[in-house]
């Protein structure tokens, strides 16, 4: 009776265990891990598994063609006209998707701006989310975790050291069968414009 009962509670835990292995594989957190691991192993056809690049890439470039003022603190050297940059929305794209391509393949932002067809603009997206973001930011963890049906939004916190503080980015994700997707960063305009902010402040001596 006692070996039964044993088996029991082994049988049970390894069930809990399965249960809550398949949902942590499962869930959204899961699937950028995987998008991560990609990167680290210059894998793209990993990497567009869990990442939408065409429209990740397509909803970076229109959030960056309506923050035209910001664009113009954060990159003098290019050109910030909204209405050019809505204009030159393909060619940006196809550079912006073409930059992460390269990235994933080589992890290095130098070869992935070369590797991006010339552009009338100059805007790299990869360039911008560095500022944005920070070179030397460290992802903090999972700020939240929302599932909403076949959708999911997650929250990725990183420090930005330049100006002390901390990034929240969100991520939109559309579930794919037994996996989650990227499809969109869904707070870049309000970070582009919180960011442009801190760094006037920053030229003008402020703290």
């Amino acid at each position: 009776m006692k070996k039964l009962l044993i088996l029991i509670v082994l049988a049970a835990v390894g069930i809990g265990a399965y249960l809550y292995y398949y949902k942590v594989r499962t869930a959204p957190e899961y699937s950028l891990m995987q998008a991560y691991k990609a990167i680290d192993d210059h894998d793209p056809a990993a990497f567009e598994r869990y990442v939408d690049v065409n429209s990740v890439t397509g909803s970076l470039v229109d959030d960056v063609a309506k923050n035209g003022s910001a664009l113009g603190v954060l990159n003098p050297g290019g050109m910030a006209m909204t209405g050019a940059l809505r204009l030159l929305k393909p060619q940006l794209a196809q550079a912006a998707r073409k930059e992460v391509q390269r990235y994933v393949e080589t992890g290095s932002v130098e070869a992935a701006a070369a590797a991006a067809p010339k552009k009338l603009v100059n805007v790299s997206l990869l360039g911008l989310a560095g500022k944005v973001v920070g070179d030397n930011s460290k992802f903090q963890g999972i700020a939240y975790s929302r599932e909403e049906g076949e959708q999911a939004l997650v929250g990725l916190e990183f420090t930005q050291p330049r100006y002390d503080t901390t990034m929240v980015l969100e991520v939109k994700m559309r579930k794919r069968g037994d996996y989650w997707q990227a499809t969109e960063i869904t707070n870049t305009g309000a970070i582009l414009q919180h960011v442009a902010r801190l760094e006037k402040r920053r030229l003008l001596g402020g703290k």
